[in-house]
């Protein structure tokens, strides 16, 4: 099993370019299911959930072609509207077919979903919304079955903006008889690129980037080609990481969707400038600790909660760090403590007291958000860290070693 080894408290500094965000790709990978034909997909990130989902789609019959960044799609031969579990368990992602399938087969098998290793996530909002829509479920073994002759447009509150109902149950709506009005729903860019993407294919969506979605159903829906949006996780991941060890630009970015860790970087004493497409950070010789609260979008989000508390356990006083969007995201606590981290947790709440410095340690990741802040605290701390379970890391950054290593890093990957 690979690890990453890193010897760290070397400054960094210089550019690095950013991947296309892996929580749009998948979702609009999904959506390729809806209609037969071919799809071209440009800025595509080679991740490990990225070939998950190839892997799904084949298995769906659709054929993938991926090279450098490109990804063709063509779902003409699709024909076995199944996610089997073997997928399923390793990325929550997947079950993102099920607004697709149900929609273009009338009938679906999917398997409940696993993925990272932090609380229950339930389903519940797609499937009920997928009832309101006029589908028969049931649970078998595992599995969701749903069926249903004819989806008939509904109006759908949900009570709390889930990212994956909103892109699910808009996928499932957009050839449903009648309107569909989806209310309270999630304004991540990942939902409002899946949303554009889906009127590019010939989806009549209005309100794309607000809280309510207006979707009238139409008959027919044409492939389309797609540019994905920069991942805005991992810019925030390396410019929390240069608030700590120097001067870092991020490239090929939209610095509108980082304005709140902007804003929150900068509360900390470092000074952040930003161009059309580029996000640069200048640190602090001494990093204020900031308090922060994780919110859906436009609020600090949970993706990058784990690189924050890293940061804030370097940070002169105290702080806390409360996740609003899921309670129990704190996996990496007890690894950065093994750096030399102080920090209590209560409930959805994280109380950290800054240290001075931070001592390496061998550490394991958790997840994939949990694998970024262990790498930024092994790149100030003192001495070697040796990470293990890198694979969580491979199925949301791309090249990360290498980045780093661009940068400045002493870091390398073994594999045993």
């Amino acid at each position: 099993m690979d690890k990453i080894i890193i010897k760290g408290n070397n400054p960094l500094r210089g550019s690095v370019k950013i991947s296309g965000a892996k929580n749009a790709v998948l979702p609009v990978m999904a959506a390729t299911l809806l209609t037969p034909g071919k799809f071209t997909i440009h800025k595509v990130p080679d991740l490990r959930d990225t070939r998950t989902m190839m892997k799904l789609l084949n298995i769906i019959g659709a054929k993938t072609k991926y090279e450098n960044g490109r990804l063709i799609i063509d779902t003409i031969s699709a024909n076995n509207p199944e996610a089997p579990y073997d997928l399923v368990k390793t990325m929550r992602a997947s079950f993102y077919v099920l607004g697709p399938l149900i929609s273009r087969f009338g009938r679906v098998n999917v398997s409940l979903p696993g993925g990272c290793a932090w609380g229950p996530r339930p389903v519940d909002y797609h499937l009920k919304g997928l009832e309101k829509l006029g589908a028969d479920l049931h649970l078998e073994k595992g599995n969701i079955l749903a069926e249903a002759e004819n989806l008939i447009g509904a109006d759908i509150h949900f009570e709390f903006p889930s990212v994956g109902a909103t892109g699910n149950l808009a996928m499932a709506a957009v050839k449903a008889r009648g309107i569909t009005k989806l209310y309270n729903c999630a304004k991540e860019p990942e939902i409002t690129q899946l949303c554009q993407f889906l009127n590019s294919m010939g989806a009549n969506i209005e309100g794309v980037g607000t809280e309510t979605l207006v979707i009238k159903g139409v008959k027919e829906l044409s492939p389309a080609d797609i540019e994905i949006i920069p991942d805005r996780i991992e810019a925030g991941t390396f410019l929390i990481a240069g608030a700590l060890l120097g001067e870092i630009t991020v490239e090929d970015v939209l610095p509108e969707h980082l304005d709140n860790v902007i804003n929150k970087l900068r509360d900390t004493g470092c000074k952040l400038t930003s161009t059309k497409n580029s996000v640069t950070i200048i640190p602090t010789k001494d990093i204020k600790s900031v308090d922060m609260t994780t919110a859906v979008f436009p609020g600090f989000p949970t993706d990058l909660q784990a690189q924050w508390v890293a940061l804030m356990s370097l940070a002169n006083g105290s702080s806390v760090i409360t996740d609003t969007v899921y309670h129990d995201r704190f996996s990496h606590i007890p690894e950065l403590s093994r750096f030399g981290a102080n920090i209590k947790v209560e409930n959805n709440s994280a109380f950290i007291r800054g240290v001075k410095s931070f001592v390496a340690a061998p550490v394991m990741s958790t997840d994939i958000r949990a694998s970024a802040s262990l790498i930024i605290a092994a790149l100030a701390a003192e001495g070697e860290t040796q990470i293990s379970r890198v694979y969580h890391i491979d199925r949301g950054y791309e090249n990360i070693e290498q980045k780093f290593k661009s940068l400045g890093a002493n870091i390398f990957r073994k594999t045993d």
